[in-house]
């Protein structure tokens, strides 16, 4: 398996992320290949800091950088030798198998539908990620952020994507589905959550619960896949990280709370295009950038992408 990391990508590159990419070693086997991105200078001025031999890696060479402040679009077609345009390359030229970054994530976002493309029959890919619950499982929430004004028919449709993701990657079999909504009454909620209630509660290809409130979620796993547009699901998830930074800040020792830390997970796929991507949060450091690179691992691992384009 081939894993392509931005090495240029986030706030704290490129120092955190050759350290998180050394870090990951250690839980590959010889047989998974890191592809670092980026300006070989660099690459390899850190790996000669660090006592680590640069043949553990394969390296591709960069001249440019998108920033976190750049405009994607035009960025990304201006900037042909970035990382994240590099990367994207080799992803659409089965060079590497997956490709993940904690750099501009409008970048990436528009490498993802132009480059590799949305999976044919797919109506919008979104950004999905894992939440814990006390109990000690994982569910799957989507979308966190890629799509904030969502038709009744794409929450649909997350329903099936995140319960594939749910199977494959999460290994739960017959995965429940529930809509994040205001109450679990199936009257509440905006026209498009209640038209999307009606059509999840009579499709077959998903197990269907009906709707959850925001204050069941991180409980006893009441759901296996939540269900939301990425407005909502954007604010869930950094309020979340908002109390996760209070409690730290409180010295306060909890495992489960330590789970809601975004450096344990890492980075967010991104579901329903033509290729395993996954993104990770732009303050990503060591921690995060590991287990963004092992997260790209899993879902390469199981072929998320390929079990979608089935699936769909």
């Amino acid at each position: 398996m081939k894993i392509g990391v931005d090495v240029m990508g986030g706030d704290f590159a490129p120092d955190v992320v050759i350290e998180g990419a050394v870090d990951s070693l250690q839980h590959l086997s010889a047989a998974d290949e890191l592809v670092l991105i980026g300006d070989e200078k660099s690459i390899l001025g850190k790996l000669n800091d660090l006592n680590i031999e640069p043949s553990h890696f394969r390296i591709v060479p960069t001249t440019q950088v998108i920033e976190m402040g750049d405009a994607p679009a035009k960025a990304f077609s201006q900037k042909p030798d970035s990382s994240i345009a590099v990367g994207y390359r080799l992803l659409r030229l089965k060079g590497i198998d997956g490709f993940c970054s904690a750099g501009n994530t409008g970048a990436m976002l528009v490498g993802a539908t132009y480059n590799v493309a949305v999976i044919p029959g797919v109506l919008r890919p979104a950004l999905a990620t894992i939440l814990p619950a006390i109990d000690g499982r994982n569910s799957v929430i989507l979308d966190v952020g890629l799509n904030p004004d969502t038709k009744p028919e794409v929450l649909v449709q997350y329903g099936i994507l995140g319960s594939l993701f749910a199977r494959y990657v999460l290994e739960i079999s017959n995965p429940r589905v529930r809509l994040l909504n205001i109450g679990e009454e199936e009257s509440k909620g905006t026209p498009a959550v209640k038209a999307a209630y009606d059509l999840m509660k009579n499709n077959p290809s998903i197990n269907f619960e009906g709707n959850i409130e925001a204050n069941s979620l991180f409980r006893e796993a009441m759901a296996d896949v939540i269900v939301c547009d990425g407005f909502v699901g954007n604010v869930m998830l950094k309020q979340t990280e908002a109390f996760y930074h209070i409690y730290k800040e409180r010295n306060l020792k909890d495992s489960f709370f330590d789970r809601l830390d975004f450096e344990s997970i890492g980075g967010t796929p991104v579901v329903g295009i033509n290729a395993n991507v996954v993104i990770g949060h732009g303050i990503s450091k060591r921690k995060a950038i590991m287990n963004m690179i092992l997260q790209t691992w899993a879902v390469v691992h199981v072929n998320l992408a390929q079990k979608i384009r089935e699936a769909i």
